[in-house]
């Protein structure tokens, strides 16, 4: 992505951050570093488990 789609595809998020918190009346709560490994930790989980399924094959956890 070149820099001016970067800066505004970034000014959007912020701008729909804000208008969020200002129409729900919450805080922002920052939920951490370990939240969002997390996170993509389960959709690389998930994409593994639908690539194996288009291969015809099962993960298995160890």
């Amino acid at each position: 992505m070149d820099k001016p789609r970067a800066i505004t595809a970034c000014a959007h998020k912020l701008a729909r951050l804000i208008y969020a918190l200002l129409t729900k009346g919450e805080e922002f709560v920052d939920k951490g570093q370990q939240y969002y490994e997390e996170r993509y930790r389960q959709r690389v989980v998930n994409s593994l488990n639908k690539r194996a399924e288009q291969l015809g094959m099962k993960l298995v956890s160890a």
